[in-house]
């Protein structure tokens, strides 16, 4: 019990978590996942003030920050259960792996949060102040990838915790399937997530994953998946040349 009780709070204070993929046969075509309003809307902080300011100064991105940099970084880490870079250790989670690897491009999210944020509100702040935040059109490689209710955060059962998940962009497919670099329970992983078919695990025709679970199934429900989690992009690096397309 006492153990229990430990992990559910340690949960709580990481600001994401998320499922592991499992399986090829899941189909939730029918599946209806109600959209945040507004759209890329962060919950509001929970202590209301009328116009709270950040805890501390937030810098913005210095004008050389590569995405080449962050790319390079991200990469390396998939596979890795642990979030080291350059013998430092960030805390294993999705924040924590977002902050490490946008680290080695001399950005730093620190300060953007309001009393009351998870991380992933923090960065998504940071974000919409010091770069875009867009839900429309192609994302570029290193951009950054915001999800919703990915899992019950203040543990009420109902799905109203906003954001709670935040990847990086690692390329974008022909078929415009999005691939992102993130961290979940098992380690710095690549999930897919195709929003023309947010609700189609597999494309029928070619058995290609289009969208990996984000979000478990409760008992007798269905599960979620990343196409229908996702909020927006954002990014806050200098442009790069054409889209890349990622590699398997």
């Amino acid at each position: 019990m006492r153990l229990g009780v430990l992990l559910a709070a340690v949960v709580m204070m990481t600001g994401c978590a998320t499922s592991l993929p499992r399986g090829g046969r899941v189909l939730a075509s029918g599946y209806r996942y109600g959209p945040l309003t507004p759209v890329a809307a962060p919950r509001a902080p929970l202590s209301v003030a009328a116009s709270p300011a950040p805890r501390k100064q937030v810098h913005p991105p210095p004008p050389a920050a590569r995405r080449e940099d962050v790319l390079t970084a991200a990469r390396g880490l998939v596979g890795s259960s642990k979030v080291k870079l350059a013998g430092r250790t960030w805390p294993s989670d999705c924040t924590g792996f977002v902050e490490a690897v946008y680290a080695k491009a001399g950005v730093s999210f620190r300060g953007a949060g309001l009393a009351g944020d998870n991380g992933v509100t923090a960065l998504y702040r940071y974000t919409k102040t010091q770069g875009r935040v867009y839900t429309r059109g192609q994302p570029r490689p290193g951009d950054l990838v915001f999800f919703r209710e990915t899992y019950d955060q203040n543990r009420d059962g109902r799905r109203n915790d906003g954001l709670t998940h935040v990847g990086l962009v690692d390329g974008v497919e022909s078929d415009g399937t999005v691939v992102v670099i993130h961290r979940v329970k098992r380690g710095v992983v690549r999930y897919r997530m195709n929003l023309a078919k947010p609700s189609l695990r597999r494309d029928p025709r070619t058995g290609e994953v289009l969208n990996d679970m984000l979000r478990a199934p409760g008992a007798g429900k269905v599960p979620v998946l990343t196409g229908q989690l996702f909020v927006a992009f954002g990014t806050v690096l200098p442009e790069p040349g054409p889209t890349a397309v990622a590699r398997r």
